[in-house]
């Protein structure tokens, strides 16, 4: 069975020190390690620290063959920006296209575990027996968590597709506030050539007088 991997480690060397062991042996006696990513959240953003990728191909690439980095672009774009709280205030108002993940369990349970200093690993492995690779995580503090791969990648179309229109919204508003603030740049000008204008005529009706 093809599963998604996140593993998210408590001690940063540890994290390092598991994907260069599993890099060394991606295939046990029932697990492939096809691909690995490791990440660590620096300053609310998503960093990529180190990778690996088997070569071998999957019996659906299409489908699942680049997933660990549709997942990563998912966790490091908008979306995974917004459920790790690191959108600030801008949050508010794409709060609803956020909301709209529903059961997009993978993207949400990283992204609110991974917290600022964390480092996590994302694994797309083929798997028959779960306990062989959680015996190899076994001597690491590590929380170790497996999502359904096919399932994980409706998940990311659906994200992408929320996270077009979230970006889609946000340069709307964008526009909007500009064409407010052109709006109001007017209205004060022309409060300023009126003012302007009363003076030099004032001004006028005096020299006549």
């Amino acid at each position: 069975m093809y599963n998604i991997v996140a593993a998210i480690f408590e001690v940063e060397s540890e994290g390092y020190q598991a994907l260069t062991t599993l890099a060394k042996t991606p295939i046990l006696n029932d697990t492939t390690v096809l691909q690995m990513a490791l990440v660590k959240r620096d300053n609310g953003y998503l960093k990529i620290c180190d990778s690996f990728d088997s070569g071998v191909h999957t019996t659906n690439d299409t489908l699942i063959g680049g997933l660990v980095g549709s997942v990563l672009g998912m966790l490091g774009g908008p979306i995974g920006m917004l459920l790790m709280g690191s959108y600030g205030a801008l949050a508010g108002s794409m709060v609803d296209a956020g909301d709209s993940l529903g059961s997009a369990s993978l993207i949400e349970k990283v992204a609110e575990k991974l917290q600022d200093g964390d480092m996590a690993m994302i694994a797309l492995v083929d798997e028959t027996n779960e306990a062989e690779l959680d015996n190899a995580l076994a001597g690491y503090k590590v929380t170790v968590a497996r999502f359904d791969a096919v399932v994980i990648a409706d998940e990311v179309e659906e994200a992408q597709k929320i996270q077009k229109e979230m970006t889609r919204q946000t340069r709307k508003q964008l526009r909007d506030a500009k064409k407010q603030e052109r709006k109001e740049k007017r209205e004060a000008r022309r409060e300023k050539i009126k003012s302007d204008f009363a003076a030099f005529k004032a001004k006028l009706k005096k020299n006549k007088e």
